[in-house]
């Protein structure tokens, strides 16, 4: 890759800090508490700064609570700062209404989580082209660019499996067609190898390093190190702040 100051910023956190407010399940959930006890605000993410340029891929590291899901959560627009400013795609998301942060999601960003999130009814190639029937996309066109990118992500033969037909590798693999589809601008992973043994993680990370290859903005949270060996650079949480310099 080319030095990232030579590519353009696709997503950007300017003295991000993201508290969630006293008693709600949020903060419930950092303490462990149960949904019938209060619990203190907590700050999750604490004046963080970050530019993610073009094929680029950023790793994020930290122990558990340290606020990487909750940054990772923010560049996707899932969620918005409580103070500072997230810009993805030269948007910013504090100043878009929910409904505007949907479109963005579809328009510049895909999503892998660690659970894969796919629906279970639904065959692999209709799972991929779940996006494109928000975007409005025919039918006829859905299918051909599920399968296009199926095959890309070596699942060519699985096209009319469903997720309990797959095996764990296989069905991250469904996932992450499902986020390229839309060809994003940036894709973010949550732990995208965490449930995968070490040889098809290895075939994941592969697959990531070619997507940023192609230009794409990658972010990736992990606890694996083999997972954020393919990062450009690697950010470090705790307590919510940056801790790498």
């Amino acid at each position: 890759m080319s030095a990232s100051t030579e590519r353009a910023v696709v997503a950007a956190c300017e003295a991000v800090t993201r508290r969630y407010t006293r008693g709600s399940s949020q903060a419930r959930s950092f303490f462990g508490l149960r949904s019938t006890e209060p619990a203190p605000s907590v700050t999750a993410v604490d004046e963080v700064d970050l530019h993610v340029h073009a094929g680029e891929i950023v790793g994020v590291e930290g122990p558990s609570g340290s606020g990487k899901s909750t940054l990772l959560h923010l560049l996707a627009a899932l969620e918005t700062p409580t103070s500072g400013t997230v810009t993805v795609a030269g948007r910013r998301t504090e100043s878009l209404s929910a409904r505007a942060r949907t479109r963005l999601r579809l328009d510049a960003v895909g999503i892998v989580f660690q659970r894969f999130h796919l629906l279970p009814a639904l065959p692999a190639r209709s799972n991929v082209a779940v996006p494109l029937v928000e975007l409005g996309v025919s039918k006829r066109e859905r299918r051909e660019r599920a399968e296009t990118m199926l095959e890309r992500v070596g699942l060519g033969d699985r096209l009319g499996h469903r997720p309990g037909e797959l095996s764990g590798g296989e069905q991250q693999r469904v996932a992450i067609a499902r986020a390229l589809i839309t060809e994003p601008a940036l894709l973010i992973a949550d732990e995208p190898t965490g449930e995968l043994d070490t040889a098809t993680g290895r075939a994941i990370t592969t697959l990531f390093e070619q997507i940023a290859d192609e230009g794409t903005a990658v972010v990736v949270a992990s606890h694996d190190g083999s997972t954020l060996a393919i990062a450009d650079r690697v950010i470090e949480l705790r307590d919510g702040a940056r801790v790498d310099g």
